[in-house]
């Protein structure tokens, strides 16, 4: 498989390359340029295919040249000491839990694959990388979680100040070690620019071996993939036809993911792409223009995105074209207001938390069956984080505060360890040099 920069076609590198890199040197992603159909093997999966075998076969499927058969398998069990699962919500909506992994959110499946891989490469390898990586709440703690303690890696993490959950900021914010917290004086778009100018400021690079684990990071975005054709899989076990997939996004990246997985043969409906009022996608499928802008507060804070990176990498898979766009996705808007109702309709009527994301897509699901209610379409859902992870907003929604899970409960006690810096490239090149200049 090649990889090549959205901005530029004949760069083209290998996984390994994109891994280290993040970035593109033109300030582009990498993404797939070569068309790999996978569709046989993915048919051959059954319902007793576990989630790691269906992993380790599409990385070897994907990345052979470069990760052999018994590679792939070593990186996955490295990975994966947890999986996806799939509840029933209704007769035509299932939930597909992502977060039973570390850190209790969809991300740990791409940052714990992107740490197994960049531990194996640098293993042959005599250098040390720094990840640096922005946070709307869920990256960083999955980072966090997956990368701490690795060897030849360190750590730094942006989060927008009083912008993520306490229990997030918990997550990213207690390891120390090998992890550096930096809270920004501003917004995850403040975050997420800061990082990509650090990517192409030459003093910077010529000094630090860069590279990062937001979804701008092909080796965090392939392994998304997996639980998509995992889903599918246990999907038509049933005998049923090829479900509607409904993505609460922010970055966009889980969704590039699910399309990627279409684009190399799993059989998909189409796709639901909800977002809450930060809607510059839902905008573009409607209108046919994209027209980032700042970002604004909702309970549903890792959605908080105004200039979502991953459009980039779902406008090249695309080509361009808004109309063959259209025809594989549709956009959902879901208000503050309706996600909470949503989250106490569940728990009211049928004793179910739900996190202010996934329910998001739980009412962007069941108005896309209202409309589609004479056929036999189902829809998964995914389900993005544990409710546990956003108890004020849960508690305000249900008067009920969640369980939380004991990774959870744990962080709750650590003491916060961070670094306070303005919303400034020369805030955080100043850190960056400092510390490991």
């Amino acid at each position: 498989m090649t990889f090549a920069s959205t901005r530029d076609p004949s760069d083209r590198v290998s996984f390994a390359a994109a891994v280290f890199r993040g970035l593109a040197p033109d300030g582009g992603l990498y993404h797939p340029v070569t068309e790999t159909d996978l569709s046989g093997l993915i048919s051959s999966f059954g319902p007793q295919t576990s989630f790691n075998e269906i992993a380790a076969e599409l990385t070897c499927g994907l990345l052979g040249d470069e990760l052999s058969r018994h590679e792939s398998e070593a990186v996955v069990e490295l990975a994966f000491s947890f999986g996806p699962r799939l509840e029933a919500l209704s007769d035509s909506i299932e939930l597909l839990e992502l977060f039973h992994g570390p850190s209790c959110a969809f991300k740990d499946f791409g940052a714990s694959f992107l740490a197994a891989c960049m531990e194996h490469f640098l293993g042959h390898r005599d250098r040390h990388a720094i990840i640096l990586t922005a946070t709307s709440g869920d990256t960083g703690s999955a980072v966090a979680q997956a990368f701490y303690g690795r060897h030849n890696i360190s750590v730094v993490i942006l989060y927008p100040s009083g912008r993520v959950s306490p229990l997030q900021e918990k997550q990213l914010t207690t390891l120390g070690g090998n992890i550096a917290a930096l809270e920004v004086r501003g917004s995850f778009d403040d975050c997420q620019r800061m990082v990509k100018e650090a990517f192409i400021d030459r003093e910077v690079t010529r000094q630090l071996v860069l590279t990062s684990a937001n979804s701008i990071n092909l080796g965090r975005l392939l392994p998304q993939s997996f639980y998509y054709v995992w889903a599918a899989t246990q999907w038509r076990a049933a005998r049923r036809p090829p479900p509607v997939f409904c993505v609460p996004s922010g970055n966009f990246g889980n969704l590039t993911a699910g399309v990627l997985a279409w684009r190399w043969g799993m059989p998909v409906e189409r796709f639901v792409a909800t977002t809450n009022a930060n809607d510059v996608v839902p905008e573009y499928l409607a209108r046919g223009v994209f027209t980032p802008r700042p970002s604004v507060r909702t309970v549903s804070n890792a959605m908080d995105v105004g200039n979502p990176s991953n459009f980039e990498r779902l406008s090249a898979l695309f080509g361009g074209d808004v109309d063959a766009m259209r025809a594989c996705i549709e956009g959902s808007v879901i208000t503050d207001q309706e996600t909470l109702a949503t989250i106490e309709r569940y728990h009211r009527s049928r004793d179910v938390f739900l996190d202010p994301h996934t329910a998001t897509g739980v009412l962007a699901a069941e108005r896309f069956r209202a409309r589609r209610a004479e056929t036999d379409i189902g829809v998964i859902c995914l389900a993005t984080a544990h409710p546990g992870k956003f108890l004020e907003v849960v508690e305000q929604a249900t008067g009920t505060r969640p369980p939380l899970p004991p990774q959870l409960a744990a962080v709750l006690e650590r003491r916060k360890q961070a670094t306070v810096i303005e919303s400034s490239s020369e805030a955080l090149k100043g850190f960056l040099l400092d510390t490991f200049g």
